[in-house]
């Protein structure tokens, strides 16, 4: 990952840090693994998705260091780090977060490949990411309805989770039977995902989890709105419906199967 990301040495040496700092501060890289196993999954050949591998990781990286910002959700910790603005200073973090999206980009014209870039623009566009984060922004303090916490959730976390494994399929030459079907994998592990980490608020452990706990207490969260134990049930069965998504692709299915179970059981 480090092949496309300028060189701290390389002026403007501050900005080139603090990309480094926070794409290299940790985490599951679950965006490229996801991209890199649906490329694989449809019998994709070669290393021509690590390129959009790494930057789908430079989006939700970018997207990481925005959120933790003091006029977002104002944290300290991310990964058991100190937050990239808490390091580099507010400004430096904004544009840091900045340059990963252009650099990200930059990476995904090389595909050539006009489809791949309309599944990343509406991913973390206003009809995906951002969408999430602005209803996320206006539900704070209030009662949501569960259509609403449904749409942040699919939007917020789920909208760029699906986007990887399109991308890698669209990369691997799917069909687009098989394409559909990692799609509907897509949106469900990313429900469950957000909903696991709403779990983790409430029940994790802050030296595991990396960050203080409880922040989500002004936010709409599936426990909010519908208890810690319907959560956990609506994420398990996520999961299972998932699994039946992936009916139509060999053994090598095996792999997806898992990281879906990883979606529920994670502590992390």
């Amino acid at each position: 990952m480090g092949r496309y990301l300028p060189s701290e040495k390389t002026v403007p040496k501050t900005i080139h840090k603090a990309m480094r700092y926070s794409v290299f501060a940790g985490g599951k890289r679950l965006r490229p693994i996801l991209a890199i196993g649906s490329f694989e999954l449809v019998n994709g050949k070669g290393r021509s998705i690590l390129p959009a591998a790494c930057a789908l990781e430079f989006l939700h990286t970018y997207s990481l260091i925005h959120d933790d910002l003091p006029c977002m959700d104002d944290d300290d910790l991310r990964r058991g780090k100190p937050t990239l603005h808490k390091v580099f200073g507010e400004g430096m973090a904004v544009l840091a977060g900045d340059a990963l999206h252009a650099l990200a980009f930059e990476i995904l014209l090389k595909t050539k490949k006009p489809e791949v870039l309309q599944e990343v623009v509406k991913a973390i566009g206003t009809q995906g990411m951002i969408g999430g984060q602005v209803a996320d922004l206006e539900a704070e303090g209030k009662k949501v309805s569960p259509s609403q916490v449904k749409y942040i959730h699919s939007h917020k976390t789920g909208a760029l989770l699906k986007a990887s494994i399109r991308v890698g399929a669209i990369l691997g030459g799917a069909s687009r039977k098989k394409l559909n079907a990692l799609s509907g994998y897509g949106e469900k592990i990313g429900v469950a995902f957000q909903i696991t980490d709403d779990i983790l608020d409430v029940e994790g452990k802050a030296e595991i989890i990396g960050k203080k706990t409880g922040a989500d207490e002004k936010k709409a969260t599936y426990p909010k709105v519908f208890g810690l134990e319907t959560s956990k049930k609506m994420a398990a069965a996520l999961v299972q419906a998932a699994k039946k998504d992936l009916r139509i692709f060999d053994q090598k299915r095996q792999i997806f199967e898992q990281l879906a179970d990883f979606m529920v059981s994670r502590v992390n």
